[in-house]
């Protein structure tokens, strides 16, 4: 099986404050990695190390090694602006742009050079039906997308992401304040793009994680618990706090 991502060893401090410790992990190609744990055990830390989105914050540090198809992405030569290309990011709440449904999904494409209406119309209609949204905004691309609901408006960043082409996607509680239909189209688009792309979904909704992740990793203030096939992590935990935490005892 192919390994996407290979972890070693990482550890990530803010403002000298210890926040992942000696995390050990691999990625595997087009499936669907579940990160749960409670508030504060560092997945959300760990999620924004796979881009380097954690450079952004002042105080960061880390040591330790984030492999992307066997190359450092922490390497001094490493383009970072590439590699947030590869590995896009959706966000717990949805930021769409103050402009038109299409230039939204357009914007990333059109900064990186892509001018051609034909391509760019093929590219829009792609990463919509891939977000499962073109049925619901196909005939309206030119309107504001501020005016989408708010699970729309988190589909539409999804398709920002997808319309970049990355091979890799992070989802950071990407169903946090959507009711359950837009919670299920979400879930819905992430199992037919993981044909496709490598995908890590971080979320509170442990019932999630069971049903659309591949595998399971547990975290807990800031250690890597257990790591493991969905369907063993549910139902045969070898950790207790792995087993506390899922059947609710605390979180």
């Amino acid at each position: 099986m192919n390994v996407k991502f290979h972890i070693e060893k990482l550890n990530f401090y803010f403002n000298k404050n210890q926040v992942l410790k000696d995390i050990n992990i691999d990625i595997q190609s087009n499936k669907i990695l579940g990160i749960i744990g409670p508030a504060s055990s560092g997945k959300t830390t760990f999620l924004r190390a796979l881009n380097r989105m954690n450079d952004l914050e002042f105080g960061s540090e880390m040591d330790g090694l984030i492999l992307l198809d066997d190359k450092n992405i922490y390497d001094p030569g490493y383009d970072v602006v590439d590699l947030r290309r590869k590995v896009g990011m959706v966000f717990a709440m949805p930021v769409p742009l103050p402009m038109s449904i299409y230039d939204n999904v357009v914007y990333g494409p059109r900064i990186s050079g892509a001018s051609d209406k034909k391509h760019l119309d093929g590219l829009v209609e792609k990463s919509l039906k891939a977000a499962y949204l073109w049925e619901e905004v196909k005939d309206r691309l030119k309107t504001s997308a501020m005016r989408l609901s708010g699970g729309q408006q988190q589909r539409l960043c999804l398709a920002r992401v997808l319309a970049m082409e990355p091979d890799v996607i992070l989802l950071d509680e990407p169903c946090s304040g959507l009711d359950p239909i837009s919670t299920a189209k979400i879930e819905d688009a992430l199992t037919e793009l993981k044909k496709e792309y490598t995908i890590v979904l971080v979320t509170n909704n442990t019932k999630q994680a069971a049903r659309v992740s591949d595998s399971t990793a547990f975290f807990l203030m800031g250690e890597l618990i257990e790591y493991g096939k969905t369907g063993q992590i549910f139902t045969a935990p070898a950790k207790a706090q792995t087993n506390e935490y899922i059947t609710g005892r605390f979180g």
